[in-house]
This record gives structure tokens, sequence and C-alpha cells, in this order.
């Protein structure tokens, strides 16, 4: 049989006929390190589960109870000390390799996954990488190389350069404005800027290339014309070694935020079906002309008038690549490794068919209200949806810390519907009960998203955020403010008494377990800050009845995790928070909640936080201090950057606010700092 794959003559890429034997041996792997944390590293081995395949799991030390490592047939920690110290470090993780006696790599998404060194160093040890050829990672994680290879192929592509930071603010003058600033060896959204004029060039790429580096070990940036309002449109691709590549068909990945997607769908809502099929056959058509084997990912921007330009290319498995899978049914992790094996693909282009409508919503500790600024902190309660048409890729199960040494993603919530519609109002009850008691996520955000109406009627572009911003907030605040505080007061009572029952079963009367109440049937709740005062009226195990601000509530609790609030049923689930307060889930929605007592006297309600003047600057997050750049005595004037903060990837600049003096810095690079804490002062 022939098969037609890619060989490399000279600049230009030559497509010529080889034969090869389809019955050749193919590779064993029996035993397969995933060189990843978090749901992508968990999502893979529930396939190596399936396919009877033993997993090895690499961690940092404070991973060393995740979920991937608890899942894993064998675990080997990489150390402690940062990213680059442990999942970036290449020999670390293939001494792992030859220790655990592994035929296999999977590098997942971000970390090492685009990294021809790694693929390159796994080859000189004959480890298996799961993933394409060094050869063909690096021509297409070159910038300007992808370029050049889709302009060869007739691709249409906007401007662009790449090169070090001296090179490019050379040519500063010169820039088509806006462009955007992007890490030249990854994507995934990180270290990605706009840049709206000169002024602004030089240090966005310097904040850009301390991105690339710290999550890719590449410093190296890229410097393109940013369209305004396209259309994000991405392929997935599918090769084997025989030269065979096909499609999965399209995903729609328009609604970012920080230029970093957060909902993506398949199929496009935007596309005609013309073009739809000419950017597929474009996709199959530049993984051919370049001898590509494996899954990868080819991304367009799409115009209002169907025009398409070639974004990037990535040479892995992508985050959405669950959007695919429902829709098709196939597993693209086991495709990977039965293409690692040197098997021909399980499908043709003919036999893949795609049913309904797939979406996916990134849930990330962030807050949406505070410029969505990571939110590392401890998860006190978690609680995954269950109902038909839904999965959920995630990395974490019930309590843990999510740190803030890594990128703020949680979990991805995936609906499958008939239709787009279907989809979405699937997408809205799992995300109404989807439980995650940490600091601050972005559910409540992506439940606005999904009921606005220009997103609905699919009025959606990469802008769709940004112009949008206020809709979305009032549209929190209302959501909220239309949630009886009321019920609320009375279902945390409910249940924070009725722990003294459940911990107690043979109490009939809780009473006479808490005498002191007796005496004191009127209390103090407060709800988000809103204060009432509580009157109890009958309590026991299974109902209370009292006056909140002399508004009447009754709670009756029908089943393990469900009360009838005012004869309505709802969810019952509450947490302790780390600074003993309680979080109550109602309505699809989570409040803070306090009790003023006897039993909760620590709290102190007196206490009202003080915002910082314009003279003392404050990390507005937990996180480390990556650079300082004043000294103190030093005169700053309106708009220097102070210092800049990192949590979870993402950079924080502290901008001064007047013109003024340096009094004293509290802080040093390298120091780790908790939300609040006082970094600079100035007179």
């Amino acid at each position: 049989m022939l098969n037609r794959c890619a060989k490399t003559c000279g600049k230009k890429k030559d497509l010529i006929f080889l034969r090869f034997d389809l019955n050749m041996p193919s590779k064993k792997i029996n035993k397969i390190l995933v060189a990843n944390r978090g749901e992508i590293a968990v999502r893979i081995m529930r396939t190596l589960k399936k396919l009877g395949i033993s997993s090895v799991a690499v961690c940092a030390d404070d991973d060393i109870m995740s979920l991937h490592c608890r899942m894993a047939d064998e675990v080997r920690s990489l150390g402690n000390g940062t990213v680059k110290d442990t999942y970036l470090d290449i020999q670390k993780i293939i001494d792992v390799a030859l220790d655990t006696g592994v035929d296999a790599i999977h590098p997942g998404y971000g970390f090492l996954s685009e990294s021809p060194d790694f693929v390159e160093a796994c080859v000189d040890n004959n480890i298996i990488f799961i993933g394409p050829d060094a050869d063909v990672m690096r021509l297409m994680g070159n910038k300007k190389e992808a370029r050049r290879i889709a302009v060869e192929n007739g691709i249409p592509v906007v401007f662009g350069m790449t090169g070090i930071i001296e090179e490019i603010a050379a040519a500063a003058t010169d820039m088509p404005y806006p462009v955007l600033i992007k890490a030249a060896a990854g994507g995934g959204g990180k270290g990605m800027h706009i840049v709206e004029n000169e002024d602004e060039l030089l240090s966005s790429l310097l904040q850009a290339s301390r991105e690339a580096e710290n999550y890719f070990a590449n410093g190296e940036v890229y410097v393109e014309k940013y369209l305004e309002n396209p259309r994000h449109i991405e392929v997935q691709i599918l090769a084997d070694k025989f030269g065979n590549v096909i499609h999965l068909f399209e995903r729609e990945c328009s609604v970012q935020r920080r230029y970093q997607k957060i909902i993506e769908e398949s199929p496009s809502p935007s596309l005609s079906e013309q073009c739809r099929h000419e950017l597929c056959d474009t996709a199959v058509r530049l993984c051919k002309s370049i001898g590509y084997t494996n899954a990868g990912t080819v991304e367009f921007l799409v115009d209002n008038d169907m025009n398409f330009y070639f974004l990037e290319m990535n040479t892995r498995i992508q985050v959405e690549h669950p959007v695919t899978e429902q829709r098709t049914g196939i597993d693209i992790v086991e495709e990977q490794i039965r293409i690692a094996r040197g098997k021909v693909m399980g499908y043709t282009q003919e036999s893949v068919t795609a049913k309904g409508h797939a979406m996916e919503c990134r849930i990330y500790a962030e807050d949406p209200q505070n410029g969505f600024l990571p939110a590392p902190s401890k998860l006190t309660l978690y609680h995954e949806p269950r109902q038909r048409g839904v999965r959920i890729d995630s990395g974490i199960d019930g309590q843990c810390v999510i740190s803030e040494c890594y990128d703020p993603m949680i979990s991805k919530l995936i609906c499958h519907g008939k239709t787009r519609a279907d989809a979405i109002e699937i997408m809205r009850d799992a995300l109404g009960n989807y439980i995650v008691h940490t600091d601050k996520s972005n559910i409540p955000y992506l439940q606005c998203v999904i009921e606005e109406k220009d997103f609905i009627d699919n009025r959606i572009d990469t802008s769709y955020c940004k112009k949008h911003h206020d809709v979305l907030m009032n549209a929190m605040q209302n959501k909220r403010d239309a949630v009886r505080k009321h019920d609320v007061a009375a279902l945390f009572l409910f249940h924070n008494l009725n722990i003294y029952f459940l911990e107690n079963k043979d109490i009939d009367n809780v009473w006479k377990e808490i005498g002191y109440w007796r005496f004191r049937m009127n209390l103090i709740v407060e709800v988000d800050g809103y204060r009432f005062n509580v009157e109890i009226k009958k309590l026991n195990r299974n109902m209370l009845k009292c006056s909140v601000d002399d508004v009447c509530c009754e709670v009756y609790l029908a089943a393990a995790d469900k009360v009838l609030v005012n004869g309505r049923t709802e969810s019952l689930f509450v947490s302790e928070t780390p600074s003993h307060d309680y979080c109550v889930h109602f309505k699809g929605l989570d409040f803070i909640c306090r009790r003023d007592d006897q039993l909760n006297e620590s709290i102190d309600y007196s206490h009202q936080d003080k915002l910082p003047d314009n003279m003392c600057f404050y990390s507005p997050m937990p996180g480390k201090v990556m650079k300082i750049n004043v000294k103190e005595g030093d005169t700053v004037t309106n708009g220097t950057v102070l210092c800049v903060v990192e949590a979870m990837k993402m950079e924080n600049n502290i901008v001064a606010a007047t013109d003024a003096k340096v009094n004293r810095i509290y802080v040093c690079e390298g120091d780790k700092v908790d939300a609040k804490t006082l970094l600079i002062d100035l007179i």
C-alpha cells in the first residue's frame, strides 16, 4: 500500500510517496509517565486505566497529595522549588522515566508539551514521546517558520515578527498598532498583551518575556497585528505515521478574557458551511505538508466576511479537546497512544461523525470583580453536578489547597445537547449545581455569560468579554441582589444548629445541649455583610421556624442534601471557611455567613476593612514578589510601576497613583505575600 508523507527538502516541503508495511509490528507501551499535573494528568490517567496501561505520576513536593498522584500506579517527587525546578526540569523527568522503566511519556498541555528539547531527550533515552517529532514541533513552534509554511500553502496570515526584545523594540516605530505580544514557545494565552502604541511596547515586551520564561522556560516573544473583533476558530487534527491526516471538525473559542479562552463550543455557530469546509481542509493540508503526526490543533482568526487567517499551531493536545470528544465519541488520548505505538489510527475521515452541540466552561480560581485576578486559597467543599449530558474534567476532589504556583484553572465543565440551545440550558443547570467553595471562582461570571442575550444569540467575538464587561458585572450583582438574604440566614442557621443533632443523634432537644440558647432566642446572623436579627420560633432536627428582621422563614429537611425553604426545594451545601466563617450555597450562588452569639464569640463584628489611601500599596492577591523597580528614597511619578506580584502565572503591576517619594519597601524580590500584604508606601 502506498501512503503519502512529507520530507523536508531544503527550504521547501515536497510531498513524496513512500511504501510502508502496515502489518509492521507496533511498539509495546505497558507503562506511561504523565509529565503534568492537575486535570489533564487525571484525564490522561483515566484513559490509561481503560487501556490497562500502568501510570507514573510526577509531582512537586507541594503536589504530593493531589488527585493525579493518588490515581497513579506509581508516584515520584520532583522535589521542591519553582515550576522551572520541577515540572519544567527535563533531566529530572527523564531520570524518573528511566528509574521507573516506562515505555512512553505523555506531556499533556503546557509545561514541556511543546518543547523539542524534551522530545529529543526522550528519543535519546529510547522513550516514546506521545506527540509529534521534535523537528516538526520546532518548526511549528517557531511562529516565524509556521507563518512561512502557511504562506507556502496559500494560507493567509497577518503581520508578525519574532526575535529578542531589543530587535523587536528597535522596530517600534514601524509596528501596525495595535499589536499582540505572546510567548513564542507556548500558547494557552500565557504572557499575552495588547499594545496600543509605541510608548507601551517596551514595558509590555519585558513583562511578556518574564511570563513566557516562567511558564515555558523560554522568554522569546512574538508580535503580530491585532485584529479587532474576529472569531477565534480552531481545527482538531489527528495524523498517524503513515501519512493519514484527518480533522475532527472545528471549535469556536471566541469568548476569552485576559486573552485566555473561558468558553469553547462545537460546532462553531458562526461559520458558513463553505467556510467550515475550507477551514478543516486547510488544516489537514497544512499538517500533510509538514509530515505532522499525532494530535494537534490549527488555529485561525475569522472575520465577519468569512475570511480566515492562520494564527498558530499547537503541537499537543488542547485544553478544550473534550468538546470534540463529546461530539465525535473519539477518545483523543487513546488515539494519541495508538499513533505513538506506530499503528494506523483507528478512524478515517469518512468514518468520523459529529452529533449535537458541545460546550465547555473553564472553572477558574479567580475574582471576576477584581480584574480576574487569581484567587489561590483553600478549597473547603467540592461537589460536582450529576446530570445527563454533563462531563467534568477535574484535578481535585474534596478539600485541597489551590496553589498560587500554578495555573488558576480548577476544572472543565463540558455539556452536550442536541442543539446549541440545549447545550446552553444544560450548562446553566450544571453551573448552578457546581459547588466550588474557595475564596473566589468564576462560576458566577460564567452563569451570567451563558444567560446574556448576545451570547445566546451568537453575537460574539474575541472582544465579547471586554465589550460586555459592565453588563456582566451588573448581571452578577443583580443576580445576588435578587436572592432573599433572609432565606439564606435561615438556611445557614438551620444547618449550623443542626450540626449538634447530627453529631449527637440521641439528643432530641438542642436547648438541652446548649442551654445558653434558652435564654437568648434572638440572634444576629450576617450574610455577605448584611446583618439580620433572627428570632427562633421553633427548632428540632428536621425543622426551623424563625423570624428574620420580622420576615417569616421556614426550613424543613427533605433529604441528605435537600431542604424546603418556604415550601421550595433547594440544595443544602455549607462549609466552614479558613477564616471560620461559613459558605452557604443557595440558588446557584455562594454567600458568606456568620453567627453572632456565645458559640462564635471570637468573631469581631466591629472590624471594618480600611481602604488603603493612594500612598500605601498592598498585594491584591496571594503570590510572589517577582520584581521591585524602585529603591527607598526614589522619586516616582503617577503611573510608575513600583513592583510586580505574580500568582498563578499572571503578573500584576503595582502602580503609583500619584507623584511622590518612596518611603519604605516592606518586601524583597522572591518573597511570598498574602492578599493585602503591605508592599511599599510613599510620602
